[in-house]
């Protein structure tokens, strides 16, 4: 499919595009690209790996792109005066978006797994991934993160896996509707709820999503998935839950600070599992996962052993380290689930919270502001704090009429306390001056890889303030 093609990734560094480069160009075909962070001097660790990997890289001024054959990869919103874009047309160069492509590849491979939903799909995907490939299946895995049971000194970047068989995993986008692209054997459902798209979009792309598949996989917790699956007509379905009558369900859990157990019943048979990744959320992830897994064909005592090894992914609930007392974490959160999610964990054992989040747009605030403010409220009690700067932007016609400074109000009216810096640099340098031995710094947010670094410097901070006291870090 891909052999012999030249591809040239306009983002190249991007969480969606690098994996998808390093698959195809595994596959044969030659890749090079572009990206704005690379012209800001960002994120060089990431761009000298690509590099050594044969990726010849351009500043985004076009100059990358010199034959009519190459086959421009670039996001369907991005703007026509980007000198890449002008420089494609020019050339006549053909046009694919990242999920135009993703899924040309995905739907030519037999055995494939597509995981969607609002929240959980890339540890999900991850969690297969790994199920498979400990199941000796030899997966190919396309994932938006990194993958730490893939991760090592030549492959920091591991959110993608290049296997050589017929077996392939990838996470799929609702939210530029790409996910109607995708034809999957197994089609894995973890929940609906509102993020990019209303209700009444999602809950159509989802509902003929699942009806393309063989073998469907849903939450029978969440209301939005029982009222759709009662309304679709599937070919054949697995659930999984807490709830009585799901198919893979979770019974006697046992959730800890940082892992989990808990056990599988399924079909009147009891099957034991540890986790190294903690939440309810992340129970219900692996009961998805062990779900999608036998539907491919790995028998279900293979799948629940396997999991037990899953190391969890880059910025979700990453433990960043301790000192004085004080432990940071590094999250992916940024809608309202899965902000939720995070926040529920810290809140089921001891100590104060201090939630940082930095919005991941202008737009997701105007989308989702006031329920992202409900949720900081309800989770949050009266000692905890909750840090918001202003929303992340790299540039770009965006309206940024409403900012964050709308989601603070609304906390604060809603019993929270919450403050507002504008700058990033501001709130961490606050955070390190609240924290006190006990306390959970979470770092919140996405499209932006900085993040990681930023949750680091908060740690540094904190141990500098005793620099007698050692630093913990997993």
């Amino acid at each position: 499919m891909t052999e012999d093609k030249s591809y040239y990734f306009c983002g190249i560094g991007g969480s969606g595009m690098l994996p998808l480069a390093m698959i195809v160009k595994a596959a044969g075909a030659r890749v090079a690209g572009s990206d704005r962070a690379l012209d800001q001097g960002r994120l060089s660790d990431k761009f000298k790996w690509l590099e050594a990997r044969g990726i010849a890289l351009f500043d985004q001024d076009g100059s990358g792109l010199v034959d009519s054959r190459q086959i421009l990869v670039a996001s369907a919103a991005i703007e026509d005066t980007v000198p890449d874009i002008q420089r494609a047309n020019l050339l006549g160069c053909r046009r694919m978006t990242r999920a135009e492509l993703l899924a040309e590849h995905f739907n030519a491979v037999v055995r494939n797994i597509a995981v969607g939903g609002t929240s959980g799909k890339s540890t999900v995907t991850g969690m297969i991934g790994w199920i498979l490939t400990e199941a000796k299946l030899d997966p190919t895995i396309m994932n938006g993160a990194v993958m730490k049971n893939f991760a090592d000194a030549d492959a920091p970047f591991a959110s993608s896996r290049v296997g050589q068989s017929d077996v392939m995993v990838s996470e799929v986008d609702e939210s530029d509707g790409s996910i109607a692209l995708f034809n999957p054997r197994v089609a894995v459902l973890n929940n609906v709820s509102l993020d990019h798209k209303s209700l009444e979009e999602l809950r159509m792309l989802f509902g003929d999503f699942v009806s393309k598949a063989t073998h469907a996989i849903w939450n029978l917790d969440d209301p939005e998935s029982r009222t759709l699956f009662a309304a679709r007509r599937v070919t054949a379905s697995s659930s999984f839950g807490f709830s009585d009558g799901a198919d893979f369900q979770a019974v006697q859990v046992q959730e800890q600070p940082l892992s989990s157990r808990f056990t599988l019943r399924r079909q009147g048979e009891d099957y034991p599992v540890s986790l190294q990744v903690p939440g309810r959320h992340n129970i219900a992830n692996a009961l998805a996962a062990i779900a999608a897994s036998c539907a491919i064909g790995v028998p279900v005592d293979i799948a629940t052993a396997a999991i037990g090894s899953y190391l969890g992914l880059a910025r979700r609930f990453d433990i960043v380290g301790s000192a004085n007392g004080v432990t940071v974490i590094d999250d992916f959160g940024h809608n309202p689930d899965k902000i939720s999610a995070t926040l529920r964990t810290l809140r089921a054992f001891p100590g104060r919270v201090i939630a940082f989040f930095q919005p991941h747009g202008f737009g997701p605030i105007q989308k989702m502001g006031t329920e992202l403010a409900a949720v900081f409220s309800e989770c949050l009690d009266g000692d905890d704090r909750v840090l918001i700067c202003d929303p992340v932007y790299f540039g770009g016609t965006v309206d940024r009429s409403l900012g964050s400074e709308s989601v603070v109000d609304a906390i604060n009216a809603g019993g929270g306390n919450a403050i507002f810096l504008p700058e990033r640099e501001a709130c961490g340098t606050r955070m390190a001056e609240l924290a006190r031995p006990g306390d959970r710094i979470v770092v919140m947010g996405a499209r932006d890889d900085t993040l990681q670094g930023f949750a680091k410097s908060i740690l540094a901070n904190i141990a500098a303030r005793s620099p007698t006291l050692s630093v913990t870090r997993t």
